[in-house]
């Protein structure tokens, strides 16, 4: 199934905003949200086609959210890319056993997410 919407949770106004322009200008329809539990209820009422969380974020945070939205019936089909300047591989292990399918390091490198999107549809 091709990827048209894809839901970025982000606390950063400025990281949100440049994602979603590069995204909007590659064809994507984005939703965004600014913190874990808005991530987790878009998640729910968007069922986007992806999903790019961060992991530093206030109240829940990337992993909690990531463990939340893969282990819903309604929403674990949603794959979850972490997309976080968390780069020790134990940070990495983690993020993959809270339900993510993919851990991309910031600053992101756009060419290799297009490419991972890509490949998912």
């Amino acid at each position: 199934m091709p990827i048209k919407k894809i839901l970025i949770v982000d606390d950063s106004p400025t990281e949100r905003f440049a994602l979603m322009e590069y995204l909007v200008k590659q064809g994507f329809n984005v939703v965004t949200a600014e913190d874990g539990a808005d991530g987790v209820q878009k998640a729910k009422t968007e069922l986007p086609d992806l999903i790019l969380m961060d992991v530093v974020m206030p109240g829940i945070n990337g992993y909690q959210a990531t463990r939340t939205i893969s282990r819903e019936d309604t929403t674990r089909h949603i794959p979850i890319f972490m997309c976080t300047s968390k780069d020790q591989e134990t940070d990495k292990i983690w993020g993959m056993r809270q339900g993510a399918n993919d851990y991309l390091t910031k600053p992101l490198d756009l060419d290799l997410l297009l490419e991972k999107i890509k490949a998912l549809g």
